[in-house]
């Protein structure tokens, strides 16, 4: 299929996992996923890349968000792989990653990408919300390991803005300021929203809604 775009709804998938079979939109439920592609076990940079997921697992719940890792690799590698993950991390790996063998799922989310050097999936994120939408795309290159802090604050930053006419500032973090979109007027901000702040007509700061 042509390349997801963001607003595309999420494909759906049934597959085999290292938490039994699943079937993506049932699991994913009516919360938020993130869904992303490693290219091969017993590797190094996957290693700390899915270590760092793990370690991760209070964050994802406090955004009522759920992971999900894809290789095309068996079902047998990823659990003989896990020991190695959580030895490496210090963290236990609770959540699925999938065994896409036959490359549905990575074909799927385009995944593959001709002239990686072969046929396993580079790094892809993907950001799904509650509506089954993608909401946020991230393609890295093998060689290049993930930050999986800014994929937090991206998300992050994707729930502000559905919290109301929000949207967010360069580098913004939890606890900063939003910025009031430019369809909701002055007065009406200053009325709905504390501390406006007017810096130019178009740029509108204020307090982020708490939750």
């Amino acid at each position: 299929m042509a390349t997801l775009r963001l607003g595309d709804d999420a494909p759906d998938f049934t597959a085999q996992t290292t938490e039994g079979e699943l079937t993506f939109h049932d699991w994913k439920g009516d919360g938020w996923a993130v869904l992303f592609s490693h290219p091969a076990d017993f590797t190094p940079v996957c290693t700390t890349e899915l270590g760092r997921v793990a370690q991760l697992k209070d964050e994802w719940a406090a955004r009522n968000t759920k992971v999900l890792a894809v290789s095309v690799d068996a079902l047998e590698d990823h659990t003989a792989w896990k020991s190695d993950i959580e030895e490496v991390s210090g963290a236990a790996v609770t959540y699925p990653i999938v065994a896409d063998q036959d490359r549905e799922v990575a074909e799927l989310y385009d995944m593959i990408h001709p002239g990686a050097g072969d046929t396993s999936p580079v790094r892809s994120v993907f950001l799904i919300d509650p509506a089954g939408k993608v909401r946020l795309s991230l393609t890295y290159p093998k060689s290049a390991g993930r930050n999986f802090d800014e994929i937090l604050r991206a998300l992050d930053a994707l729930q502000v803005n559905d919290a109301g006419p929000f949207s967010t500032p360069v580098d913004w973090k939890v606890g900063e300021r939003i910025i009031v979109a430019p369809t909701v007027t002055t007065e009406d901000a200053r009325a709905r929203f504390k501390g406006v702040e007017v810096v130019k007509p178009y740029l509108r700061y204020a307090e982020a809604p708490s939750a």
